[in-house]
């Protein structure tokens, strides 16, 4: 997997450059920039000597060239660094920084603005289509997911275990996000029923018999974290009365099925079709953020209950996408579509199904989801 080109191209000034462990940003910052100043707040030794003093960076760069760049790892581990950088952005000493990390918590607690605008904000998404072209695989990415971590484990369910337990739970232990890691375990259980629905959080606090004010305090840490993600209702210029509610997503098909409990009574489609809703997210996520395209992502629901699963709307770019985890097509799986056609008849419609034929009937254009996701470039 070390030879897979990544479509993420960074910019000429400085950047943060956030995304969930595992996704690549350390090799692709050592890719990129290997002459490069750098710094991994991972290793004890960085950490306890910049976190205790971090006015030291400024003796660490003092007499070095003015245009090298400057790479500090996991920066989220130490907050106070940035007002260092900051003064040194300021006084225009020519570095150039790059900040990784896997969430932006810290940073914002600690009442520091992200350096007021000074380094854009970037993301590092798991494994694209396009990036694997003939290694991707729609039906290992629904079951595995597309972590380069887990990808390149020999075997990807122990690597997703692995992920799964080292990750997502010990940076919560890490970043000391809650004091109850039993209850936050069960809460992201809980909560993986509700991938790619809508949110209803008094539900989650019901079965996770927890306040409903900690399992909002929960989804803020997971979305905080990179680990989840949500997405807002699509309202511009409605003309229907439409839900109010989000609906939330795990970042990746593989951490969701993996967080999902399932026994031998479950049906398989009862996880494949909500997985090959989030890998769809992701990867529409990943080419908007790649592409810089000046878009965000929406979901579509009336109160009467039509429902499209994906709204990709910006300057641009105007996409109605419903995702279906089947072959055959049925009449009523388009009534959604065709509802937002009519209140929106400058979109783009797009069915993905599980199907070999791509061809355009009642406006809509029907595509095998494989070859959408492949061409998404």
């Amino acid at each position: 997997m070390s030879n897979i080109k990544r479509s993420f191209v960074p910019p000429n000034q400085s950047f943060f450059l956030f995304g969930p462990r595992g996704t690549g940003k350390s090799t692709l910052v050592k890719e990129f920039f290997p002459n490069s100043f750098y710094v991994d707040f991972l290793l004890p030794d960085w950490f306890r000597r910049l976190s205790s003093r971090p006015e030291e960076l400024l003796d660490l760069l003092s007499g070095r060239i003015g245009s090298q760049t400057v790479v500090l790892d996991e920066v989220q581990r130490v907050p106070e660094v940035l007002s260092v950088i900051h003064k040194l952005i300021e006084e225009k000493k020519g570095f150039q920084f790059v900040l990784t990390g896997s969430s932006a918590r810290k940073l914002k607690k600690a009442g520091i603005n992200l350096l007021g605008g000074r380094a854009l904000m970037k993301h590092l998404h798991p494994f694209t289509a396009p990036e694997l072209k003939t290694l991707f695989n729609i039906d290992s990415a629904i079951q595995f997911g597309l972590v380069p971590v887990v990808l390149a484990g020999d075997n990807k369910e122990e690597s997703l275990k692995a992920y799964i337990d080292l990750y997502i739970r010990e940076e919560v232990k890490m970043e000391e996000l809650t004091r109850n890691v039993g209850n936050f375990s069960r809460f992201l259980e809980i909560a993986s029923f509700s991938h790619g629905s809508i949110l209803n959080l008094s539900n989650i606090a019901r079965e996770c018999q927890i306040g409903r004010k900690t399992v909002e305090s929960y989804i803020d840490i997971i979305v905080d974290l990179l680990i989840a993600f949500k997405v807002p209702i699509f309202s511009t210029k409605a003309k229907r009365v439409l839900s109010n509610h989000p609906k939330l997503y795990f970042f990746d098909p593989g951490v969701f099925r993996m967080l999902r409990p399932h026994g031998p009574l479950d049906k398989n489609s009862e996880l494949a079709g909500p997985a090959l809703e989030g890998l769809v997210a992701q990867q529409l996520r990943a080419w908007m953020d790649y592409k810089n395209m000046d878009a965000k992502l929406f979901f579509w629901r009336t109160l009467s209950g039509n429902e499209v699963d994906f709204i990709v709307y910006g300057e641009n770019t105007f996409l109605a996408i419903e995702v279906k985890n089947t072959a055959i097509i049925h009449p009523k799986d388009t009534s959604a579509l065709k509802a937002f056609g009519q209140d929106y008849p400058e979109a783009k419609r797009i069915f993905l199904y599980r199907g070999k034929e791509t061809f355009t009937k009642d406006n809509i254009l029907f595509q095998p989801c494989e070859e959408f996701l492949i061409n998404l470039t």
